[in-house]
């Protein structure tokens, strides 16, 4: 039975595109009623398994240096925490269980990322990310309920936004990739089967790959992973790839200066699934698929492809909404 959520008001006309109880081929959706949502609403895995609610309701802390963010992070009480200014730092912050995380005007992360290690329910908003000399956000050992939503990622060391060892239930949505070279890493380890395998459940929508060059995900085990309603620009390695059995469904996002926007199998890693439906294809290569992926057990509204460039490039990245 599919999991009803109240239909929000979004500013954009947007067409259904439910999912289908198995998903094979290119085929569209049965008819399903239009639901909406805004852009500040939290869809996908990270709505399931009791829902991410991150510091909820309580009390707000403001930081403006390093030490009192890595406090503020590390601490195993509920929080909010607003990032002020430019925060300059290295290495890793652990960020423990139950805090949401949400940037001010012009906020930025310079230096370092933030790591979430076995801990859960945990939100990530309207941060710039830069300079980062490991991994900007890193989501392992069983984390679970993550939203990382409206930040930006430019000139890091290694991955964007990596999620591995057993992490689920994460969703990954309007965020900006410019400037990098490898995006969203999903499953480290080609041999990881016994800890990834029905893990590793994640959406991305409404993201900006933004001439970012591969990894936009690179999936491992995954299934099913949600791609949908993200702009892909000019990427020059490619865009989305399963492997190792994972499942993926590529669903109504827009390639521009794509030649390889989706395939089976990665480097050494053997190939997953992947279905392909809806996308936009511009000046871009057709795309490798097969095989077949699990139902998606939400609700969500996809935008039609032809709509996702003008949405997500007015919309992705650190400071464009209110919080």
């Amino acid at each position: 039975m599919e999991q009803k959520m109240p239909g929000r008001i979004s500013r954009f006309t947007l067409a259904a595109a439910l999912p289908l109880a198995l998903v094979t081929g290119a085929g569209a959706a049965s008819a399903a009623p239009v639901q909406t949502f805004a852009i500040t609403d939290l869809v996908g895995w990270a709505t399931q398994n009791g829902g991410t609610t991150g510091g909820g309701s309580a009390a707000t802390t403001t930081v403006t240096s390093a030490s009192a963010l890595t406090t503020a992070l590390g601490s195993t009480s509920a929080a909010t925490i607003r990032v002020s200014g430019t925060i300059n730092c290295s290495g890793m912050l652990r960020v423990r269980s139950n805090k949401t995380i949400i940037g001010n005007a012009r906020a930025a992360i310079v230096g370092c990322g933030f790591n979430i290690n076995g801990d859960r329910n945990v939100i990530i908003r309207n941060l710039s990310f830069r300079n980062w000399n490991d991994d900007a956000i890193n989501v392992q050992e069983s984390a679970t309920n993550i939203w990382i939503d409206h930040n930006s990622f430019s000139n890091g060391y290694d991955g964007a936004v990596d999620i591995k060892r057993g992490s689920d239930f994460i969703t990954v949505s309007w965020n900006r990739v410019f400037n990098h070279d490898k995006s969203m890493l999903l499953g480290h380890s080609d041999s990881n089967a016994s800890q990834d395998t029905g893990h590793l459940r994640v959406t991305y929508h409404h993201n900006w790959f933004d001439a970012s060059t591969q990894r936009h995900p690179r999936v491992r085990f995954g299934n099913p992973v949600h791609v949908y309603n993200n702009y892909y620009y000019n990427n020059s390695g490619y865009g989305v790839a399963s492997t190792e059995g994972a499942g993926v469904l590529v669903e109504a996002n827009s390639f521009e200066g794509v030649d390889d926007p989706y395939h089976l199998g990665e480097g050494s890693s053997d190939a997953g699934t992947l279905v392909a439906r809806n996308n936009l294809l511009v000046n871009s290569g057709s795309g490798q698929t097969g095989g077949s992926v699990k139902s998606i057990p939400y609700s969500y509204t996809a935008d039609a492809a032809s709509s996702v460039k003008s949405i997500v490039t007015a919309n992705a990245g650190a400071g464009r909404i209110s919080l």
